[in-house]
């Protein structure tokens, strides 16, 4: 997409539409897998300009979100123990334990500090040479890359008071999970900046395997209005084939180098996923040349079963079968600055979106 004035992005938006309505016959259902692209069809009211007959369901694109309590317990637990600070992303803060949050033990003692990168924690650990520094890594293969690298750097360092608690995840096993689940949907927008790393042809067995089609989406609302459309033509003419829509950042093959760091450092293992279970080779795992900067290897802790809140339906509505409102915590007892379930802590998160942006999105609708 090129660089445009307002007036002329309002109106290739409106273009955009009109093909949508005009072409699109059939009922579809079309499932983005990235919290980034949640939180802006939301934000941007999009299902409210499409027909009636296309529906939008948000999948497993939250890392937060699908990252298991018993994840968030282990942190806790290690955070609690002396001469440790934790480094986390921000997200993971409010994100409820089966006790606490990160954001309660902080309050009461436990050195937790928000960093943006892997690296910041590898500063961190030259900072605090007599302290145990515990980098909570969580995301997809855009993040896990980061991650690879703080890691072989503190290796080449000999820096060996960093650990890594890793709960990095790899996005195509959780895609497929949904196809075999036969969650009926027709197309999927693929998350722009996992295909940054990864390239868009890791997701051809999904055109190939399961003939639906696939477009890789960028996050303005014009790219993801043309990646709907992209869509819906390959479904109208019962097509399907990965075309990538953010073509200014996406490549087929892509980034080669952060693949090769990613490979060297972790290595695939059967992992957990809040509504899809243990899905086989879904995990990023560190590998055993790199084992010293693994905190589970390092910090031996046997940590009860965490059990998900009573009537929180976030697992459902990370794999398409409900959606926000079909919760009966939603809005009674659980809201952004109460959060119940994974979904509605998290800035991507399903729940979150729905709840800040959804009524906007209504009133768009009825204006229009």
């Amino acid at each position: 997409m090129d660089i445009y004035a307002p007036d002329q992005i309002k109106q290739l938006v409106k273009q955009t539409v009109n093909k949508i309505h005009a072409l699109s016959v059939k009922p579809i259902t079309l499932m983005e897998v990235c919290g980034g692209h949640t939180m802006a069809i939301q934000k941007a009211g999009i299902p409210s300009l499409l027909p009636h007959h296309i529906k939008l369901l948000s999948g497993p694109g939250c890392p937060v979100c699908v990252t298991d309590r018993e994840y968030i317990d282990r942190a806790i637990a290690y955070a609690r123990l002396p001469n440790v600070i934790t480094a986390t992303f921000g997200d993971l803060m409010r994100v409820p334990g089966s006790e606490e949050s990160l954001y309660e033990v902080k309050a009461e003692g436990a050195d937790i500090r928000v960093v943006y990168s892997a690296l910041e924690a590898l500063r961190l650990a030259w900072g605090y040479p007599l302290k145990k520094i515990i980098f909570l890594a969580i995301g997809f293969e855009t993040t896990a890359p980061g991650t690879a690298v703080a890691i072989r750097e503190a290796q080449q360092m000999n820096k060996d008071n960093l650990m890594v608690l890793s709960a990095h995840k790899l996005m195509p096993p959780a895609m497929e999970a949904i196809l075999q689940a036969d969650i009926p949907i027709n197309g999927y927008l693929a998350p722009g900046h996992v295909c940054t790393i990864t390239g868009a042809d890791i997701f051809q067995f999904i055109p190939q395997k399961y003939h639906l089609p696939v477009v890789v989406s960028g996050f303005e609302p014009l790219d993801i209005l043309q990646s709907i459309l992209l869509l819906v033509q390959q479904i109208e003419k019962e097509e399907a084939r990965v075309e990538i829509q953010y073509k200014r950042v996406v490549s087929h093959e892509g980034n080669i180098k952060a693949q090769h760091i990613m490979n060297e450092v972790f290595e695939p293992h059967d992992s957990w996923w809040r509504g899809l279970g243990i899905l086989p080779g879904s995990g990023l795992k560190i590998r055993h040349e790199y084992k010293s900067y693994d905190a589970r290897e390092r910090i031996h802790m046997e940590i009860p079963p965490a059990q998900e809140p009573e009537d929180c339906i976030c697992g459902d509505i990370l794999k398409g079968v409900k959606t926000t409102p079909d919760c009966p915590l939603y809005k009674t007892i659980c809201n952004p600055d109460h959060p119940i379930g994974a979904c509605m802590v998290s800035s991507e998160g399903a729940c979150q979106a729905y709840y800040r942006y959804h009524q906007s999105s209504r009133n768009h609708e009825s204006k229009t």
